[in-house]
């Protein structure tokens, strides 16, 4: 038990540096790692200048993006009863979705079974981000 203000205080402060360090570490990624794990995407999705959409929409300006709100795509049921409840593509919300797609967004297409390793898709976002709108 803490007995005292000034200790709640340092518990606290300690509490914080702790979780906003791995916080902005995971935040900021590795894109060249990032790059090497997109490799599994691309059957399916494109990033750049030249961006279309194929079996799934193209990727750029994900973050930030309408979920199921890309123009000429379209999208399956699953991901537009996601989006009633997931507004945007946030860095979280992504990061659950490529965690597990399947679990995430109930009745989705996508046919991937996701990235176990956290700093994959840690990694994969910090290289989404690169492709901005």
């Amino acid at each position: 038990m803490i007995r005292s203000y000034s200790a709640l205080i340092k518990c606290a402060f300690i509490i914080g540096l702790t979780v906003s360090g791995s916080i902005g570490a995971a935040i900021a990624g590795d894109v060249v790692k990032g790059e090497k794990v997109y490799k599994k995407c691309m059957a399916c999705h494109m990033v750049g200048e030249n961006a279309k959409n194929r079996v799934g929409p193209q990727l750029n300006g994900i973050i930030g993006r309408d979920v199921g709100g890309l123009e000429g795509y379209t999208y399956s049921s699953g991901m537009k009863e996601y989006a009633k409840t997931q507004a945007v593509w946030s860095e979280a919300a992504l990061d659950a979705y490529l965690e597990n797609p399947r679990k995430t967004v109930k009745g989705t297409r996508m046919s991937f079974a996701g990235l176990r390793k956290e700093s994959d898709r840690v990694n994969v976002i910090a290289y989404l981000k690169q492709f901005g709108n």
